[in-house]
């Protein structure tokens, strides 16, 4: 099984997917890009200092791997169905901030979860039969996880375009 986990920053994918590690092997891509300058090629000053990642050196260090990827560019990579983690952008925004972003930073990703830009790169990559939507907004991180192994059990149908926030902008 190749599943991968994405969203926007601040969805709440590392923690759901920190509760599937007992029973998946989760690979955290953010994690790996930290620990190893040979995954990036860049620091974006304009964003904080946050690296850029090199897509094509983190397919090589990946290879040919199972379970569960979990990162913002987890959809970028060769997977069997493609969980997007959704969430109010007001939240985005809020919970970005908490972590010590910039509030350009914030409003920036609050915005791009608006405008469904993850979503929308999912279903480029792999298809609306295999893109899977969870609105994050009122779950706590084990419902989400639940969630998450409902589409590992094929408990759950593909829902690209169930969730507008649109509203927000």
């Amino acid at each position: 099984m190749k599943l991968a986990v994405t969203g926007t920053p601040g969805t709440g994918k590392t923690s759901a997917t920190e509760h599937l590690e007992d029973e998946y092997d989760v690979i955290h891509l953010n994690e790996r890009i930290k620990d190893d300058e040979s995954l990036w090629i860049e620091q974006d000053e304009a964003r904080g200092g946050s690296l850029v990642a090199d897509l094509d050196a983190l397919a090589a260090e990946l290879g040919d791997w199972s379970g569960i990827l979990e990162s913002h560019l987890a959809h970028y990579f060769d997977a069997d169905d493609v969980v997007v983690l959704r969430c109010t952008p007001e939240q985005i925004e809020t919970r970005l901030l908490e972590r010590g972003e910039s509030e350009a930073t914030a409003r920036e990703n609050a915005e791009s979860e608006a405008l469904d830009v993850v979503l929308t790169e999912a279903v480029e990559e792999h298809g609306e039969d295999h893109v899977y939507e969870i609105d994050t907004s009122e779950l706590t991180p084990e419902e989400v996880a639940a969630e998450i192994e409902r589409v590992v059990a094929g408990d759950r149908e593909p829902s690209a375009g169930e969730v507008d926030f649109m509203e927000y902008l």
